[in-house]
């Protein structure tokens, strides 16, 4: 009852946009980020540095995407993963070029312990973003639960070229973990 309740919220007002916007570029912006995440001196404060990819990945194309971006992230919170992915299914559907409406429906997947459908989104999202660290780290703990490991590994240590501070670090095998000035 509750997701169909949610599916009416989503029905779009006549005359409505059919297609989705293209996805603003925002390369420059995140690779800024990246550069500052690098660069931080602590965990803290890269960790802090790097919601700032987050506020740019989750920000949908139009009010429409967000709405259902918003809704099945809701749907994950409270545990309705039925719902989430139905959801993020319409919004892949309408926004086929915008990378998190993937990367939350494979995350969504994994939660459900849908492992085999959760790695074509997340594969998806990578093709659209190649740097989504999000996409990369969920990625790895979903080969990883495939009992995919050496494939796993390798998308950790992409993860961590780009972010040295992602709690993931501690599923490398074979390296310490990074030495952090927080301790």
């Amino acid at each position: 009852m509750r997701t169909l309740a949610l599916l009416s919220c989503l029905a779009a007002p006549a005359g409505a946009q059919d297609a989705c916007p293209p996805v603003p570029d925002t390369r420059a912006e995140k690779a800024e980020i990246i550069r500052q995440v690098q660069a931080a001196p602590s965990r803290a404060i890269g960790q802090r540095t790097a919601a700032g990819l987050w506020d740019l990945w989750l920000r949908a194309p139009d009010a429409r995407a967000q709405a259902m971006l918003d809704r099945g992230a809701e749907a994950i919170r409270v545990g309705d993963l039925l719902g989430a992915i139905d959801v993020l299914d319409r919004l892949v559907g309408y926004c086929p070029d915008y990378a998190e409406g993937w990367n939350q429906r494979g995350f969504a997947r994994f939660l459900a312990r849908d492992f085999a459908a959760a790695l074509p989104d997340l594969d998806r999202a990578l093709a659209l973003r190649p740097r989504h660290t999000g996409a990369l780290t969920g990625r790895a703990l979903t080969l990883i639960a495939l009992g995919r490991d050496a494939e796993a590994q390798e998308d950790l240590r992409a993860a961590l070229r780009l972010n040295p501070w992602l709690p993931e670090r501690a599923l490398l095998k074979g390296e310490a973990p990074a030495p952090d000035v927080d301790l």
